[in-house]
């Protein structure tokens, strides 16, 4: 029998997607295997999307709006559904980070979140999730980057330390095809990445990665993150400090091309080909 768990759609995001699916199905009288035949999935999968149990994606809602005519509304609801599933405290941040113009970036541990392929975003939350939860997680953070291709994107600086090419996350292809990915994205008019080198020593940024996002109207903002969650603050004080440290960064790292060359030789020397003739696997 299908489940029919009534939603307060006020409650989430997700609710509201689940009642209006519901609801619009219903109108169209289609059950809810009806229209998993036609959208070309499960009964089920329908009546745990339509009960907030399962989070939809963004090609679902593709295909709904075009199986139920609507007018690109789930395509349009979809964003803040996924926003939701970020974690509560990054949430703001996440809303800051898409309205920004310019996005300066340092990081010292891993690749930054706009810049992750999904294979590479899966095993960095993988540490601290798993399950749906996980891929919820892993569709918020892509969902992240779309800012990137919008028609006019933010302009995004982004210093790494050498230590994250380093730093084998998920095996040697997961690594290659990140890099890859970064060399692919410089690419961009609107997006710049510097590697800081082991060589520059002691830092601007080792107290730990942070962020700087400015805005056309409003003021700036720097963003720093500990292992339980993160700090967010205008205050012209900090915002002149965290100027200050990136464009010490900026000053110590790698020039625009010397850093591409540098990531492409780490992904040819450390995450190139290790298979042997016939296949095998190097040691």
């Amino acid at each position: 029998m299908a489940n029919i768990r009534s939603l307060d759609p006020s409650a989430s995001p997700l609710d509201y997607y689940g009642s209006e699916l519901r609801r619009l199905r219903e109108e169209a009288k289609l059950s809810q295997q009806q229209l998993g035949d036609i959208l070309f999935c499960t009964a089920s999968l329908i009546g745990q999307i339509e009960t907030a149990k399962k989070v939809p994606t963004r090609r679902f809602s593709e295909q709904l709006d075009n199986a139920l005519m609507t007018g690109g509304q789930f395509t349009r609801l979809i964003g803040l559904v996924l926003r939701s599933q970020l974690p509560n405290w990054f949430q703001p941040y996440a809303d800051m980070e898409a309205r920004a113009t310019y996005i300066c970036a340092f990081q010292s541990d891993v690749v930054y979140g706009l810049l992750q392929t999904p294979e590479y975003a899966r095993e960095v939350l993988g540490a601290r999730r798993d399950g749906d939860d996980l891929e919820n997680t892993v569709a918020a953070r892509l969902e992240r980057q779309r800012i990137m291709d919008r028609d006019t994107p933010p302009m995004v600086w982004v210093i790494m330390s050498e230590a994250v090419l380093c730093q084998e996350v998920g095996g040697a292809k997961v690594m290659r095809d990140q890099l890859a990915h970064l060399l692919e994205m410089q690419r961009r008019e609107w997006v710049k990445i510097q590697i800081l080198p082991f060589s520059a020593g002691v830092h601007a940024g080792i107290a730990g990665s942070f962020n700087v996002l400015r805005f056309e109207d409003d003021p700036d903002i720097v963003y720093t993150e500990d292992f339980v969650q993160g700090r967010m603050t205008a205050d012209p004080s900090a915002v002149r400090e965290g100027v200050r440290r990136y464009d010490h960064l900026r000053a110590a790292s790698l020039s625009l091309k010397e850093s591409a060359e540098l990531i492409a030789r780490v992904m040819e020397e450390r995450y190139g080909d290790r298979s042997g003739p016939g296949g095998g696997v190097l040691a």
